[in-house]
């Protein structure tokens, strides 16, 4: 282990929790709350747009074949490949939007460990 190790690991024992410290760090947390919570519904109204213009492509794709004798299935793949572009965007949408939302639980996650910490804290005082 190097000097700058040994100093890290050293560092991360003897830090002290206090009320207030906690306290920061959940408005902190409280903030990126707000934030994550704007940008999940940004991304979600992202996501519905996309889906609303690929749908509506897709079905304007099928229709244009008209009487053409080929399977439902020649018709569908046909139509994806023609909306090629619409797909894309609509799976990037939806990879944002699970991104954004595994976001705001890592968050909430965060602040139910920050409470946790705090009450032993408090507990921890008043012995």
């Amino acid at each position: 282990m190097t000097n700058a190790q040994s100093a890290e690991t050293l560092e991360r024992r003897t830090h002290v929790v206090t009320p207030q410290s906690i306290e920061n760090r959940l408005v902190t947390l409280s903030k990126e709350v707000d934030s994550s919570h704007k940008f999940l519904e940004e991304a979600e109204m992202s996501y519905h747009k996309t889906k609303t213009e690929f749908e509506l492509a897709m079905a304007k794709a099928r229709i244009s074949f008209g009487d053409t004798k080929m399977r439902v299935q020649d018709i569908q793949d046909q139509a994806l490949v023609i909306n090629a572009d619409y797909y894309r965007a609509l799976n990037s949408s939806e990879a944002t939007v699970k991104a954004a939302r595994a976001n705001a639980t890592r968050i909430r996650t965060q602040v139910d460990i920050a409470r946790s910490i705090g009450t032993s804290v408090r507990a921890s005082l008043e012995i």
